[in-house]
Order: C-alpha cells, then sequence, then structure tokens
C-alpha cells in the first residue's frame, strides 16, 4: 500500500507541475503576440532609417560625422559591451546562448580595462558575476514594458559618452528575432554607426541627383542618431519576443512531459493497485481455507 500512495502523491504532484506550466504557456503565448506585433512594427522604420543614411553617404560623398568617426582629439575609453538577458527564467536556452556568447566575445578582447561591462536583466548579472566578469553596471527596470523614451536616454548617453572620448564603442549582445521557429544570438556594433558600404562592382547606369537642403551634414546629423536610437529599440524589441518564445516553447515541452510522466505514473499506480488487491485477495482465500 506505501508504494501505491507514494505513486499517487507524485501523480498529484506532477499534475499540479502541468497547471502551471500550462498557465505560464498561455501567459506566454498572450505576451509574444503583443511583443511580436511591435518588433514587426518598428522593424520598417528602423530598415528605413538606414536607408536613407546609405542614401546620404552614396549621394554626397564621404561626409565626417561624431558618431562615425568619434571625438576629434582621438581619445578613446573602453569598448561598452551591452548584453540583454531576462530577469527571469523558465525560458530554455535563451539567456545561456545570449551569455555565451558575450563571455567568448569579451575573452576575444584579451585586456579587461579595455571593456566596460553592461548588463540588462538578473540572469545576466549574475552568470556573469559568478563566472569572474566585472560588471559595471546593471540597468534596471528594462523588461517587458520597455518604452522608446526608456531606450532613448540609454541611447542618447551612449552617444554623449562616444562624441567625448569616454568610450570607444558600444557593442550590443542580444537574441535577434527573425522567425517564430528562429531566434539568434548576435554581436551588434552599435557605435561607432557605419552605414552598409556601397558596392563597388555595380555597372555603372543612368543614376538620379538630388539636390540637399539643408546641406548633407545637417542631414546626416539628424539622421544619424535617430539611427543609433531606432537600432537599440529594436535590439530590445526583438530581445523581449525572444524571450517569449522561448519561454511559450520550454513550457510547452514541460506541460507535455508533464502529461506523459502522468500517463506512465498512472499505468505503475494501476499495477500497484492490482497487485496489492491480487496479494489481499489471496490472504482471504488462504485464511479461509484454513478455518475450513
Amino acid at each position: 500500500m506505501a508504494n501505491a500512495r507514494d505513486i499517487k502523491k507524485r501523480i498529484k504532484a506532477v499534475g499540479n507541475i502541468k497547471r502551471i506550466t500550462k498557465t505560464m504557456q498561455m501567459i506566454a503565448t498572450s505576451k509574444f503576440a503583443r511583443a511580436q506585433h511591435r518588433a514587426l512594427a518598428t522593424k520598417p522604420y528602423t530598415e528605413g532609417i538606414f536607408d536613407l543614411v546609405t542614401e546620404l553617404a552614396q549621394r554626397a560623398g564621404n561626409i565626417a560625422h561624431p558618431l562615425i568617426d568619434g571625438p576629434s582629439d582621438g581619445a578613446k575609453g573602453p569598448e561598452v559591451h551591452l548584453v540583454l538577458t531576462s530577469d527571469r527564467g523558465l525560458c530554455g536556452p535563451y539567456n545561456g546562448n545570449i551569455i555565451r556568447l558575450a563571455m567568448r566575445q569579451l575573452r576575444t578582447t584579451g585586456d579587461a580595462s579595455k571593456t566596460s561591462i553592461e548588463v540588462v536583466g538578473r540572469k545576466g548579472l549574475t552568470t556573469l558575476k559568478f563566472n569572474n566578469f566585472q560588471v559595471e553596471k546593471h540597468l534596471s527596470g528594462y523588461g517587458d514594458a520597455t518604452t522608446a523614451d526608456l531606450v532613448d536616454r540609454l541611447a542618447t548617453e551612449y552617444m554623449e559618452r562616444f562624441t567625448s572620448g569616454k568610450i570607444s564603442g558600444v557593442k550590443v549582445v542580444y537574441m535577434r528575432f527573425i522567425s517564430t521557429a528562429r531566434q539568434r544570438p548576435e554581436v551588434l556594433q552599435l557605435l561607432p554607426l557605419k552605414p552598409p558600404a556601397t558596392d563597388e562592382a555595380e555597372p555603372s547606369g543612368p543614376s538620379a541627383q538630388y539636390e540637399f537642403s539643408p546641406d548633407p551634414e545637417q542631414l546626416l546629423s539628424d539622421l544619424l542618431p535617430e539611427a543609433v536610437k531606432s537600432t537599440l529599440f529594436q535590439c530590445f524589441n526583438d530581445a523581449v519576443v525572444s524571450e517569449h518564445v522561448a519561454r511559450m516553447i520550454a513550457m510547452k515541452a514541460a506541460t507535455d512531459n508533464a502529461g506523459k510522466m502522468g500517463k506512465n505514473l498512472s499505468r505503475k499506480y494501476n499495477r500497484a493497485r492490482q497487485a496489492q488487491i491480487t496479494t489481499e485477495l489471496t490472504e482471504i482465500i488462504s485464511g479461509s481455507a484454513a478455518l475450513s
């Protein structure tokens, strides 16, 4: 009876776990739908800004700008690595893939004095500290409700530090959202901002001539900061939707596994109960035969 009783307790525990993981799966699915809509809605704007910067660079020739060339005095500080992770776990390999890529990237830099690490999310903070990486700043408040104003302030701070020579660049380590079935950890160079290079091998042909008003330098001064802000905001949006996808998949797998385990335990319980009933009947029959 003790064996059957233990199995019954395990069945109850597995059932409770299944209800919890099913609820978390439904919550992640709901959040994913909203996050995906926001990530896909901002992508055309981000790509459009870069198209404008590329077009301007192609038509106006080589134009210098502090966000591209850095400060004029040549002062160089450490390079900032911004690592985007989650505050909560139970999202499969999401945090592990990002942190492994970040640690590989940080180890390739060699000199720790030339690198500054800033982390979003408690998971990345604890793991990097456990692996003896010196985290300069933990940015809190960036989660599901990350707003454009919050990211704009962060991007503006990076641009001011870069143009003043306090930092030599900014790289973002995050999970890029490609589709529901595919997310990839990437390292994106945010600063210095380099517009895509022109393909010199393209055949020459008739091209449109532009008359700039205002001048190209003024246009670049307006477009480049917007490109930096929109790119960083897109990184945060991709990170959020990728986290929800990973949690949704992980919780679905956990729910399915709990269901399979519950069925196996039910079969074991039925066998144990049947063996117990058979034993009891045998004892009753044996006792009745002895008395007669």
